[in-house]
């Protein structure tokens, strides 16, 4: 482990970190794309003694030396994305945090438009070692969900960034217990199921305290847990709003998918399912299957051939995405990826692969050729 003050001339106060800063003793502080805010607060975090990992030290000089002038690539701008978000739900007691987050959800739409591949990418090969950003991250990924459907469902603009907002503020009350419990692997306590049945009504009422007056955005917020028929919470609501409805979709769909401390994600196949199966006819459901597909960019999937490869982009056919292979036919890793067309017979794709850790060390860079 190298001390913080040996490399803090990687560190650019004001930019997002280039690697995790672990106390001394090893336990996370800020992770990789927070902001250090000042010169007082990496002081700080060099005269405790924290620490980062030799191998990510490494790693980045590495990259410097390859690409002293390397710009940022899309991953850049996503590992950036839950810092920024961070920073725009901290000023909610500012009296310009409505336009704050107006540029943020219009910079996030604008971002996940650049390429929707590889957005869709990251919410399916989400970091199970930064599960103490979880709370950001779900908001992030809730809120690509809701614009993909939005924006398949024909929702005029207004609508559709009414929705992402709903999205990147529904848990806004929550997010730093988000993060808690999903890298934990504990049973929930009293208080924090208390905290968790109240979070709707908090996070509606920090909004209005902070001048947002939209009624559609603040019921979608409010009920985004109710369910039809009255099985939801907190008020047990026989007929949630269409939002609403819409919202939970989504936010219960990227839930499965995600990992946790105490169960891997489910695999997108089966929280499709399910999710269809409990839409009670919501074109909003169908819309989020069809924006995903049946193998995502991100999937692991089984070859014909015996490979396994990573799903990188969509195909116009559900069933035959662009895959790049990263082990040979006997499933042994390969260090170059190779592109494979599973439209054709000897690499179509048999089904989803169940061993999963290979993608782990696959940088996403080399499969998209952005390293």
């Amino acid at each position: 482990m190298a001390q913080l003050g040996d490399v803090s001339g990687e560190i650019r106060v004001g930019e997002p970190l280039p690697f995790d800063i672990l106390d001394a003793n090893g336990v996370l502080l800020l992770a990789r794309g927070q902001i250090v805010a000042s010169e007082r607060q990496l002081e700080q975090l060099v005269d405790r003694g924290s620490t980062v990992e030799d191998a990510e030290v490494a790693r980045v000089r590495a990259v410097k030396a390859a690409h002293p002038e390397r710009p940022l690539t899309l991953f850049d701008l996503w590992a950036q994305a839950p810092t920024r978000l961070e920073h725009v739900l901290a000023s909610i007691t500012e009296a310009d945090f409505g336009e704050r987050l107006q540029r943020f959800a219009q910079n996030f739409v604008a971002l996940a438009q650049r390429d929707g591949d590889i957005a869709i990418y990251l919410t399916i090969r989400q970091d199970p070692t930064r599960l103490q950003r979880y709370g950001l991250a779900h908001a992030l990924h809730t809120a690509l969900v809701a614009e993909l459907a939005a924006q398949r469902l024909g929702w005029s603009e207004d609508d559709r960034l009414r929705f992402v907002k709903a999205a990147l503020t529904m848990n806004l009350a929550i997010v730093e217990l988000q993060g808690r419990l999903a890298s934990s692997d504990n049973r929930l306590t009293e208080g924090q199921r208390a905290e968790l049945r109240a979070h709707p009504d908090a996070a509606v009422a920090a909004l209005r305290s902070a001048g947002i007056d939209d009624a559609t955005w603040l019921d979608a917020v409010a009920q985004h847990h109710e369910r039809r028929g009255g099985s939801g919470y907190p008020a047990g609501l026989e007929a949630p709003t269409p939002l609403a409805v819409a919202l939970r979709l989504a936010d219960v769909f990227m839930a499965k998918i995600s990992p946790r401390a105490s169960r891997p994600a489910l695999p997108i196949q089966e929280a499709a399912r399910q999710m269809f199966l409990e839409a009670d006819g919501s074109p909003v459901a169908a819309a989020v299957i069809k924006a995903y597909g049946i193998y995502p960019p991100g999937d692991f999937v089984q070859l014909a051939s015996g490979e396994r490869a990573v799903v990188v982009r969509r195909g116009d056919d559900a069933r035959t995405p662009r895959v790049a292979a990263i082990t040979n036919a006997a499933g042994a890793p390969i260090v170059d990826t190779i592109a494979r067309d599973t439209r054709e017979k000897a690499h179509a794709i048999v089904g989803p692969s169940a061993e999963r850790k290979l993608v782990v060390r696959v940088p996403p860079e080399r499969l998209y050729g952005l390293a």
